[in-house]
């Protein structure tokens, strides 16, 4: 049951000075997007319709948002329930037959399939919107009261005398079953799924609250008390953690009933844990801000929030990860109330997954104690051994037939695109029809570079519509990167690019060709005159012998670590050539 009131004089559009606003823009923008996703935990496809949904949102961040509303069939009662009687009614509302479906800003009158919600969005988005939203959310944990202040100002006149107002609030990580979950693999861990921006609840009235002023110039307030339920689902309720509520503020231009409805605009609330303590400063957000990077040392984003009433003038973090402190900063400053301030905090990591936890134990020079947890994956890197200043290396995509699938980006460290391909044409005829397009691109010694494949339905670029590959050679044909195509939505790999061929022990009298560098799963070293090869890990431990019977050697990989190993060659008249590699799975 909803507990809300609104504040006295709020039910009033207000007529307010341009100067008056405390959130949003007055300058003209194009509209934001929300795209409401109709799934379910009983939904096999649904999972795909979440990862198409999420590459949007992801490629167009602060301008789109997924709403997913659990209702009709294949949304179960059992735990965790997160069916809602707001989201029945806006599923009942676009007669929706079929699931994923969604409707993007409402611009339809019936909900359309997902492979339509991208180019839809596109579309949304280069319209002009005639109000701007903003406002925020402070929410007091101990009274699970959340203080909800919402803007709209009109940049432009509405078509509509009348448009209503939705404010909704959205969770994350809420973990449960789902069929077809491995098809959205970031979010499908030990056959338990992460369910992501759920709609929970909405705030005001399900189709909106009047706005009554919709003239250009116009500012409208209206703020709300909300108390935010303990659990929300009946039967089988499901908790509303604190940490991962977000709410939504939309404006539409009509109300239900109406053939459609299109949304105006929409954004994302900011959110303040609130208190009425005088001296209160909360941790709101911890981003990892490396990007593409070759290097252990990692930067992270550290937004710490003033949710008491006095100034903080001074703060002392610490930074630790996996348990062992890796950073500590003493700042001093002036942060005013419900204002926030961005701190950068490097930290020594290796790669893999690990557990980073920020605390702040001391604010205007008194202890204090609030933290925040998040848990990153960092990738491996393998070295890619060039000479001189650059390489030019050539990317070869071996399509099946669904080229139309396929999209790929070489990105450089500074978020540069260096190379791009497809999407590519679907082929016609046979099932097994493939096609081969190759891109070159230049790369100076020392990038560290990230290639990134993906397929939009989640199948691969092999199997049953051909056998697709990707692969990465450099300007003598060496294979540096060996990809057989089934990977599902998508996969990557890192390379750091640095100088120097190979390390000789003694001057070699032979030249081996030793690829794919990095290997994933068999090596393969060509030449005359092979005696034998001899592989060391990093640390000197040798891992293997292999006597050669011919020029081709191939080795197995597949069962060792990740990491740097050196290849040592000896022929037949006891020269010794060592060659870097890179095992990477």
């Amino acid at each position: 049951m909803k507990k809300i009131s609104l504040l006295a004089g709020a039910l009033l559009a207000c007529f307010m000075q341009v100067n008056a606003q405390d959130f949003v823009s007055t300058e003209p923008q194009n509209k934001n997007v929300l795209i409401e996703e109709f799934t379910g935990r009983n939904c096999g496809w649904c999972p795909d319709g979440h990862v198409i949904a999420n590459q949007i949102c992801h490629d167009n961040p602060g301008r789109v948002w997924a709403m997913n509303i659990h209702a009709g069939g294949f949304s179960p009662n059992t735990f965790p329930n997160l069916n809602t009687t707001d989201g029945a009614a806006i599923c009942n509302g676009f007669a929706v037959t079929g699931f994923p479906a969604g409707v993007v800003n409402r611009s339809t009158a019936t909900s359309i399939d997902r492979g339509q919600w991208a180019a839809k969005t596109n579309q949304e988005m280069g319209l002009a919107a005639p109000c701007n939203i903003g406002g925020q959310a402070v929410v007091n944990a101990a009274s699970r009261i959340a203080m909800i202040t919402v803007e709209v100002y009109y940049t432009g006149n509405s078509a509509e005398a009348t448009n209503y107002l939705t404010v909704a609030m959205l969770q994350d990580s809420i973990w449960g079953s789902q069929s077809g979950g491995n098809m959205n693999p970031e979010q499908y861990v030990g056959g338990n799924y992460c369910h992501m921006h759920i709609l929970r609840d909405i705030i005001t009235p399900t189709w909106g609250e009047e706005i009554t002023t919709t003239t250009a110039g116009t500012l409208v307030k209206r703020e709300y008390v909300y108390e935010i339920p303990e659990t929300i689902g009946t039967p089988n309720g499901v908790e509303v953690d604190l940490d991962n509520i977000t709410f939504l503020a939309y404006v539409s231009e009509k109300q239900q009933g109406a053939t459609t409805r299109p949304i105006l605009n929409v954004n994302e609330l900011t959110t303040l844990q609130g208190s009425q303590e005088p001296i209160y400063p909360f941790i709101s957000s911890v981003i990892s801000a490396s990007g593409i990077s070759c290097s252990t040392v990692r930067t992270f984003n550290v937004s710490v929030t003033n949710a008491g009433t006095e100034d903080l003038t001074s703060i002392k973090l610490e930074a630790y990860v996996d348990g062992e402190m890796a950073n500590e900063q003493t700042w001093e400053g002036t942060i005013a109330p419900n204002a926030a301030q961005l701190f950068d905090m490097e930290m020594d990591i290796e790669a893999g997954t690990h557990n980073i936890e920020v605390r702040i134990i001391e604010a205007n020079g008194t202890a204090f104690e609030t933290s925040k947890e998040i848990t990153t994956t960092f990738d491996e890197w393998a070295e890619v051994i060039i000479e001189g200043e650059e390489e030019e290396f050539t990317i070869d995509i071996m399509q099946d037939k669904y080229g139309n699938q396929i999209t790929w980006e070489l990105i450089a460290s500074d978020m540069t695109v260096l190379a791009s391909g497809g999407p590519y044409t679907m082929m016609v005829g046979g099932s097994e029809n493939t096609q081969l397009h190759q891109e070159t691109v230049t790369i100076a010694n020392g990038e560290c570079v990230k290639f990134v494949i993906k397929d939009a339905i989640g199948n691969g670029i092999c199997c049953e519509y051909g056998e697709g590959y990707y692969q990465i050679k450099d300007s003598k044909g060496n294979l540096i990167v060996d990809g057989d195509g089934a990977f599902g939505s998508e996969a990557s790999i890192l390379l750091s690019i640095t100088d120097g061929v190979s390390v000789n022990e003694t001057p070699a009298t032979e030249t081996y060709n030793i690829f794919p560098n990095p290997v994933k799963d068999v090596l393969t070293v060509k030449g005359e005159n092979m005696k034998q090869v001899v592989i060391y890990n990093s640390v000197g431990q040798m891992v293997e012998t292999i006597n050669a019977e011919s020029d081709e050697v191939r080795v197995n990989v597949s069962a060792y670590n990740n990491g740097m190993y050196l290849i040592n060659v000896i022929d037949n008249n006891g020269v010794m050539t060592t060659s870097k590699v890179s095992v990477l799975h």
